[in-house]
């Protein structure tokens, strides 16, 4: 059974990207959640990718925002401005003129007052309807998983603001936990590294480049090195270092820690009935903190269990949400509002 409007989107309201799919076209748009204020007008000055090239190089006048942090809304005002942008954005992209329905993935264990303000703010930007979804369910939708047999499917998804996992079962949620760290921390990480290491204060772009660049969370076959340009903590001069993937990969050390333990202790609760399943299926792994280099690797090693990036981690959630588009039915047995 399918809806009727053409116009129906999926969002993936993330704390480092936002992905919008509209239902017949596929993901139509792929941005930073961040939008730029003007301090002195309240105006917008830029919206996604054009904010994020203000970050860092903003004079006092202009103040980017992030409105998601760890998965949740933080700045609700700022999230309905950056909502009704991409929601517009895309409907000049599909050529869509009504009020779309859209469904938006959320991380499985957030609060009910944390869901309601993703729904206030969806209604705020002018939609007809909103649903909301279990990411770690939309997730596995999106990767193509057989979440609808009788059988354990577990999901990885570690994004920007939270990582989540989940067992899914006969189109259900067996298991599901979810930890505040992912690829934000690595980023944090990065940077108090580089202050204590080499007194050298470095932003979150900085930071971000350097974990996609040498950021690694098993030894690489071949050592990597990265020149950083920063300012010095006690000069305040603008200076240089070289820094490896080693180093790197100490400063991250942490986060994955935290992230291990959360996989040990979900595996801890599997019943007997599934663990044969995920023994032979794995471990799926999704989100834009999957592109790590070796984390698969590193799970694969402290799990003994299979570990397979899924074909695309960045979009998998919504993807799966989309999916849900063309079946009311399903959607409106997997929503959580």
């Amino acid at each position: 059974m399918a809806f009727s409007l053409a116009t129906d989107l999926a969002i993936d309201l993330g704390t480092a990207n936002t992905c919008v799919f509209a239902r017949g076209r596929g993901v139509v748009l792929n941005e930073p959640s961040l939008i730029a204020f003007n301090t002195a007008t309240g105006a917008i000055e830029a919206v996604g990718e054009d904010a994020r090239g203000m970050v860092g190089r903003n004079p006092d006048t202009l103040r980017p925002v992030k409105p998601i942090r760890d998965g949740v809304i933080a700045d609700f005002d700022a999230a309905e401005k950056m909502l009704t942008h991409f929601i517009r954005k895309t409907n000049q992209q599909v050529g869509g003129w009504m009020r779309p329905r859209i469904v938006i993935g959320v991380p499985a264990h957030i609060t009910p007052v944390e869901r309601r303000a993703v729904k206030d703010s969806a209604y705020r930007a002018k939609v007809s309807e909103v649903f909301l979804v279990d990411e770690p369910m939309a997730a596995a939708l999106g990767a193509g998983l057989p979440v609808t047999e009788a059988g354990g499917n577990m999901i990885l998804d570690v994004g920007g603001g939270t990582t989540d996992i989940a067992v899914i079962s006969l189109t259900g949620v067996v298991i599901s936990r979810s930890v505040r760290v992912a690829g934000d921390a690595f980023d944090q990480a990065i940077i108090h590294h580089m202050k204590r290491r080499h007194e050298l204060l470095v932003g979150e772009r900085t930071a971000e480049t350097i974990k996609m660049e040498i950021g690694s969370a098993t030894a690489l076959e071949t050592p990597m090195t990265m020149e950083v340009k920063g300012r010095h903590l006690g000069k305040g001069v603008p200076i240089r270092v070289t820094i490896s993937d080693g180093e790197i990969r100490e400063a991250i050390s942490d986060p994955l820690k935290t992230i291990l333990k959360l996989i040990r202790e979900t595996l801890d609760q599997i019943p007997p009935e599934l663990s044969g399943d995920i023994y032979d299926r794995g471990i799926a792994l999704c989100g834009g903190s999957a592109l790590l280099r070796n984390l698969d690797r590193l799970i694969q090693q402290e799990t003994q269990l299979p570990v397979q990036i899924v074909a695309e981690p960045l979009a998998a959630v919504v993807i799966g949400a989309g999916k849900m588009l063309a079946d009311k039915d399903l959607l409106k047995r997997l929503a959580v509002n």
